[in-house]
């Protein structure tokens, strides 16, 4: 290895140095070198990473946890392998030592991890089950690269930071660019249970899990709600192993909620919550959350957030390194800042309205499944397209009353459909914000492709199931648990999702599709569980989400922002986007003729996102895993 490149790895590691504060290392061999930062959550004395075997020849980095580490170990002790640590991470290079790269399969729980086999010149790159921790890479000459954060493969003075146009597509269309990709061309992302072996010069990615069709569960719906409830629990007392405070980021919904309920009954002291809200009416969770907090007698604090959405751009824009245009991004971020003055771990309900069906939409999309199966499709396709072109959209409405939006999705397939309701931005739309040149460089590609892929290769023989299947996949891997990710390893906090264990999410595959939706209310069983573990009005909750008065905002304290930098004709995205469709987006938003807050937020994020890393010039001051490979 080039003596140089150990500059470069000190530097990787360094933009990762706010996801471990607490440690840094190295190994440095002839064809390899880790780097590794460190969040210490168990094991705050030995366990120093990276970590080899007894021999020295297999070496390993891990950002995330192994929750089954304890029951691993003792096993793997009574193999014959020693142990120089007390904590989860060492069990990994003895599990590669007994099982090969089919290792990953034997941990549970959320991760990122590369593994290096020094005689047989081999690598392994894994990211866990649902996705929850991210890996990226990228090939630069002759070697490989990795890390965490995309930041730190910028460090590489070979990497050609070229946008992908097509990325940048889907990240108008969803609001982030989904697995594989990546905003630029040169860099990859593993998709959720996936693995990259790099072996002889070769890479290849395979999937080691996915959620598969199963044997449904017979009980009646008071049965199944009580094994969900003792799936639950198991879960919960798993993320609760800690060697650091713990605490949960409560929300005044149902499944932060059912969370909490858990943590109390597990817990002998009180439990840590906190939560964030907004001065706006109609946007504040904090009374469902404090009523939670006085059910459980927790120790509860409680964050307001005022404005600061200018402010926060850039930070946003540092943190995320592609563009990521959820608005919930911010009170995120605040979450996670105020938590770390309390807490280093804390649990969440992240989760639960994908691998439950909790979404409302899920009710709309059945319902016009419903339709397609007794409609013959030239008729729909027709008929519904002929009224879709002539109804107004009224996107301000909710979405039972927008009718343009209902024929549309009627007109196409059941894929497309979900697709349409869960995109951020009609695709036709984001192609009309791109400048004409850009438009022909992405002329073939429609970014629903991703969305009736994943409805494909689900094997469920329901529509409900392929929904959630799309969501789990895209939105919940590469939108929520990205926002999640560096919204909380920003602050140094881990999050911990019980609804996330992969055993949950399994057992909750197996329960009927008419057990998780009812009477156009969705997470039954999660539900009556509630009611009979915990009692109070939280399983009555409806679905609130993490939403942002950005309409306001964006006409009020963001307003100079969007005058000096989307109106004006230096906006870096201009190199994509076309400045009159630009200019017209936001002064149709700004003298209130239509109501873009979100669309307009999208493209703030892209103008800060472009501007830091674009005009790329790194500071050494910037955790968590980074690598080049010979």
């Amino acid at each position: 290895m080039d003596p140089s490149y150990h500059a470069v790895l000190r530097e990787m590691t360094q933009q990762l140095r706010h996801r471990g504060p607490d440690d840094v290392g190295f190994h440095i061999e002839s064809c390899a070198m880790l780097g590794h930062r460190r969040l210490s959550i168990i094991d705050l004395e030995t366990g120093r990473q990276p970590l080899s075997n007894e021999d020295g020849s297999i070496w390993a980095v891990v950002n995330g946890e192994f929750y089954n580490f304890q029951e691993l170990r003792e096993s793997l002790i009574h193999r014959g392998h020693s142990f120089r640590t007390t904590g989860d991470c060492e069990c990994l290079v003895h599990l590669y030592e007994d099982y090969g790269e089919r290792c990953v399969e034997h941990v549970s729980g959320f991760f990122a991890f590369a593994i290096w086999d020094s005689r047989r010149r081999k690598l392994i790159l894994a990211r866990d089950r649902l996705g929850v921790k991210p890996v990226y890479y990228a090939v630069v000459g002759e070697k490989l690269a990795f890390a965490s954060e995309l930041k730190s493969l910028l460090v590489l003075p070979e990497l050609e930071r070229r946008v992908d146009v097509a990325s940048l597509l889907d990240f108008l269309t969803l609001d982030f660019v989904p697995s594989p990709r990546t905003i630029f061309s040169g860099i990859r992302k593993l998709a959720p249970g996936t693995m990259l072996i790099l072996e002889e010069a070769r890479a290849t990615v395979e999937t080691y899990w996915d959620l598969h069709a199963r044997e449904p569960l017979s009980g009646d719906a008071d049965e199944i709600a009580t094994e969900l409830w003792r799936e639950l629990r198991r879960s919960t007392r798993e993320r609760l192993v800690s060697d650091v405070p713990i605490g949960a980021l409560l929300s005044g919904g149902l499944d932060s909620g059912a969370v909490v309920g858990a943590m109390a009954g597990l817990t002998r002291g009180r439990v840590v919550t906190v939560t964030s809200g907004f001065e706006e009416a109609g946007f504040d969770e904090r009374d469902a959350a404090g009523a939670t907090a006085r059910q459980f007698q927790t120790e509860h604090h409680e964050h307001l957030v005022r404005g600061g959405a200018t402010e926060i751009l850039n930070t946003l824009a540092w943190h995320f390194d592609e563009p990521f245009g959820d608005p919930s991004a911010i009170p995120m971020f605040h979450l996670c800042l105020h938590a770390k003055r309390h807490v280093t771990v804390a649990l969440s309900g992240d989760g639960g309205d994908e691998i439950l069906a909790g979404y409302r939409r899920y009710r709309f999309d059945l319902a016009e499944q419903r339709v397609r199966r007794w409609t013959p499709t030239a008729i729909r396709s027709g008929l519904f397209g002929s009224l879709a072109a002539v109804c107004p959209s009224a996107s301000w409405l909710p979405r039972p009353l927008r009718a343009r939006s209902t024929f549309r999705n009627l007109a196409v397939d059941g894929a497309t459909a979900h697709g349409l309701s869960i995109a951020g931005l009609s695709p036709i739309l984001a192609k009309q914000l791109l400048h004409a040149e850009a438009c022909d460089e992405v002329s073939g590609y429609d970014p629903l492709d991703g969305i009736r892929r994943h409805y494909r290769r689900c094997d469920a023989g329901d529509h409900l199931s392929k929904c959630q299947y799309v969501d789990i996949k895209l939105g919940l891997a590469d939108g929520i648990l990205t926002k999640v990710d560096r919204a909380s390893m920003a602050q140094g906090l881990e999050v911990r999702s019980p609804m996330l264990d992969y055993r949950f999410v399994e057992f909750a595959w197996r329960i009927p599709p008419r057990h998780r939706i009812r009477g156009g209310q969705g997470k039954l069983p999660l539900r009556r569980a509630v009611q009979r573990e915990l009692s109070g009005d939280l399983a009555a909750r409806k679905k609130a989400g993490f939403d942002v008065p950005m309409d306001r905002w964006t006409r009020g304290v963001l307003r100079k922002r969007i005058e000096e930098s989307l109106l004006e004709s230096n906006s870096p995205i201009a190199r994509w986007l076309a400045p009159g469709t630009i200019r017209r987006v936001c002064s149709e938003h700004l003298s209130g003729q239509a109501q873009n807050g979100n669309l307009v937020w999208k493209l703030l994020m892209l103008d800060a996102w472009a501007r830091r890393h674009l005009t790329f010039k790194q500071k050494a001051n910037d955790r968590s895993m980074a690598t080049s490979m010979a």
